[in-house]
């Protein structure tokens, strides 16, 4: 909104100075402020990303759930978040590694709830790939999920962001600049997510804003390799804050980068407890 004012002693009598007076949400304010936002978010079923699709139901968003083979955790989020505000909550099946069916995803979201507000690449394949025993099919799997299907997502999802001043939000990794060991093809294709996501915001702007997020030590991979209590016990150690994450500390920075943070893009968040600061 805009006012104005007489000057008074600070300067010349009779001066009208124009004001502009921007609002802006403070803490303690209610966070039930997305409602009619739609948000996509790809691996939305299970872990990281359930936990995201349930903050930001609450927060008031409709969802689009993407899943690739997770039906029965989808369809059980879905009736549960479908239970506590009917119809907001809709499902879309797809392997992001077929390029061609990632511009119907997007438009299976519009036709579904009439926009598109927010895109989330948090869809990703995760397996060592040690260096002698590459294959092209760990290659074209781990590069596809976590760089490849983001591109094309992204820009199938770009016209319909800029028609609502959307933002997108990849779920990069603290590994994207300090690769992990015997994760040589994983670690390459967060850090070509990461300078997607500067790119991105920089070809989108002013429009579309572009931020990730970086996830630490939040949910044990489900892979044997990573069974040990003491090898979990190290990496824990090595954090600042000497504890593990949630799944939802994950989701409130989304939650943030989508709704809170107007005048920020082309920036990556850790939410790693500190543990970059050692990596």
């Amino acid at each position: 909104m805009t006012g104005q004012f007489k000057v008074g002693e600070a300067g010349r009598a009779g001066d009208t100075i124009r004001l502009e007076f921007y609002w802006t949400r403070g803490i303690g304010d209610s966070l039930t402020g997305m409602d009619d936002k739609v948000v996509l978010i790809t691996g939305g079923a299970r872990r990281v990303g359930a936990a995201t699709c349930r903050l930001l139901h609450a927060a008031g968003a409709r969802l689009m759930l993407h899943y690739r083979s997770s039906a029965n955790e989808a369809r059980a989020l879905q009736a549960e978040l479908n239970g506590a505000r009917p119809d907001s909550v809709a499902l879309v099946q797809a392997d992001l590694l077929n390029l061609s069916l990632l511009p119907s995803t997007v438009n299976e979201t519009v036709n579904r709830f009439g926009r598109l507000d927010a895109l989330v690449n948090n869809a990703s394949s995760f397996h060592p790939t040690p260096i002698g025993e590459i294959t092209e099919q760990a290659w074209d799997d781990l590069v596809g999920t976590n760089l490849k299907s983001p591109l094309f997502l992204s820009q199938a999802a770009a016209p319909h962001l800029k028609r609502t001043h959307g933002c997108i939000v990849n779920i990069v990794d603290i590994h994207a600049d300090l690769p992990m060991r015997t994760y040589a093809v994983y670690s390459v294709a967060k850090g070509g997510l990461l300078a997607l996501t500067r790119a991105l915001a920089s070809d989108l702007g002013p429009d579309v804003r572009v931020n990730g997020v970086s996830p630490g030590p939040i949910l044990w991979p489900e892979d044997e390799r990573w069974s040990d209590d003491l090898a979990r016990q190290r990496i824990i150690h090595t954090t600042l804050l000497k504890r593990m994450g949630e799944p939802e500390d994950v989701a409130r920075a989304v939650r943030f980068l989508i709704y809170d943070s107007p005048y920020i893009t082309g920036q990556v968040i850790a939410v790693d407890g500190g543990r970059s600061i050692h990596l």
